[in-house]
């Protein structure tokens, strides 16, 4: 397998990947809706950030510690679930404070442009999801390996190999987020709002309470 022939292929794979809905998508659809488009870029570039950091570990051999130790696993898996959990409840709790009094007389509602605090607490938002989910690292360590090229550097393939998967994510997620603002004044309603909120936020506890449950890798 040449160079060139590695990188195609991986990139079909992430590709693929990319495209099924999950927790980041959610997110980053929520971030678009409710938020900006600065805090939804944010978002996106955390995930991408916590997707190369997988890359590089996986290269490097931390990811094989996480395939290999059961309890280290284990250990990353709860941190992981209570921080979606925590992440779920709170935007249902908004949701829930949205819909008390006085909240729902504008017709639309005025979706400030995000400063830097709130364009780094989107990023960190994005990156802690992705650096707190296992099985990113898991997928990473299953599938970087099969990649590498006889004779090439395992870190240097994976750097490229994670690099691939995240402008392919940026790509999709740009799509997702300009789609989104097209549909803004239908979508950034109180109610709407609302909607999404709650929507995401049972995703993500829903996911949380599912990587807790997961029994082992």
């Amino acid at each position: 397998m040449t160079l060139t022939q590695a990188v195609l292929s991986f990139a079909v794979v992430a590709g693929l990947l990319t495209l099924v809905p999950g927790i980041d998508t959610a997110l980053v659809l929520r971030s678009s809706i409710t938020r900006s488009r600065g805090y939804a870029f944010s978002t996106a570039l955390g995930i991408s950030t916590g997707a190369m950091v997988w890359g590089v570990a996986a290269a490097v051999g931390v990811s094989a510690l996480l395939a290999a130790s059961e309890l280290a696993y284990r250990i990353l898996t709860l941190a992981g679930a209570a921080y979606m959990v925590w992440l779920g409840v709170s935007l249902l709790w908004k949701s829930r404070a949205k819909a008390g009094p006085g909240a729902g007389v504008p017709a639309a509602a005025t979706v400030p442009a995000a400063g830097n605090g709130q364009l780094v607490r989107g990023w960190a938002t994005g990156a802690g999801t992705n650096l707190l989910n296992p099985k990113v690292g898991v997928f990473y360590i299953a599938t970087i390996p099969q990649f590498i090229p006889a004779g090439s550097s395992p870190l240097l393939m994976g750097v490229v190999l994670a690099g691939v998967h995240c402008l392919l994510t940026m790509a999709w997620f740009t799509l997702l987020i300009f789609g989104s603002q097209l549909a803004s004044k239908w979508l950034k309603g109180q109610r709407s709002m609302r909607i999404v909120d709650r929507i995401t936020g049972t995703v993500l506890v829903g996911f949380g309470l599912k990587l807790a449950a997961t029994p082992g890798h």
